[in-house]
């Protein structure tokens, strides 16, 4: 794929895999959120989405850690930026740039692939947010977080406080949240907010990318279908998410994946899909 990215750089798993990797680029700078990162993550999100050659899309970090959050000059300048003599348009302002890096993290989320995100080091406030909109999240036992931002006298507003409960619980998130404290690795699985630990970074990107190519292998309608609807479902009452998912399923179930799957059953072999 085309890059032409300065803090991201995207690679293909293998020749012939439909797993890319999208990796944050400035290890110099432990992969802080830089103001370019937020014009061209959603960008590259929406190239992998678009290109029929990408099935999963595994999220990490290039150097010694994941993400320490946003970058302080960014920060700084965004609230030099938006002042304006009138207090009114300023606001306006401000709250228009705030929706604007939300959408960016947002995007995860919107990309109809599933995005597997690999946390090694650190992954402090706005990589709180990152791998809070991933669809699943694995990292090594040594790995530390931290919702940081109360200590920098923010409210956390890119995401973390809205899918964190959703993900450790209330308790859990308004504990987090509030004390700003570093957590390893190994309490993040027992909390919930990983599914796995592993123990070096050698294993966490083994093993990330054993599940990534195990789903790479599934029918793309049903991968993305699961991902639609699960997100929806989310917000939605019970009857809601089923009246969703029967619509959803009244449009692509009778697909050849479908007719693929039931051979591929029969004849005792492992399936094969089209692109998407």
């Amino acid at each position: 794929m085309e890059e032409g990215f300065e803090t991201l750089k995207i690679s293909q798993i293998s020749p012939n895999s439909r797993v890319f990797n999208l990796c944050l680029n400035r290890p110099s700078h432990r992969n802080a959120l830089s103001s370019d990162f937020f014009t061209e993550f959603p960008k590259a999100l929406s190239a992998l989405d678009q290109n029929p050659n990408v099935s999963v899309i595994i999220l990490s970090g290039a150097g010694e850690h994941f993400c320490a959050g946003i970058d302080l000059q960014t920060l700084n300048s965004i609230s030099v930026d938006n002042l304006l003599p009138d207090r009114g348009r300023t606001a306006e302002k401000f709250r228009r740039n705030i929706k604007f890096l939300q959408e960016a993290i947002t995007a995860i989320e919107r990309c109809r692939k599933p995005v597997i995100v690999a946390v090694h080091g650190a992954c402090i406030g706005g990589g709180i947010d990152i791998i809070t909109a991933c669809d699943i999240r694995f990292c090594t036992e040594d790995a530390f977080f931290s919702v940081k931002e109360v200590d920098l006298a923010i409210t956390a507003d890119l995401g973390t406080l809205q899918r964190l409960p959703g993900i450790v619980g209330f308790g859990n998130a308004m504990e987090l949240a509030l004390t700003g404290r570093r957590f390893s690795g190994s309490e993040a699985k027992q909390m919930g907010l990983v599914s796995r630990a592993f123990p070096s970074r050698e294993a966490l990107e083994e093993g990330t990318r054993a599940v990534a190519e195990g789903i790479a292998a599934k029918s793309p309608l049903a991968v993305t279908g699961t991902k639609a609807v699960l997100l929806k479902s989310r917000d939605f009452t019970l009857d809601q998410g089923l009246d969703y998912v029967a619509t959803w399923n009244s449009g692509v179930l009778l697909s050849d994946d479908l007719k693929e799957a039931i051979l591929a059953v029969r004849q005792r072999r492992k399936p094969s899909f089209a692109k998407l």
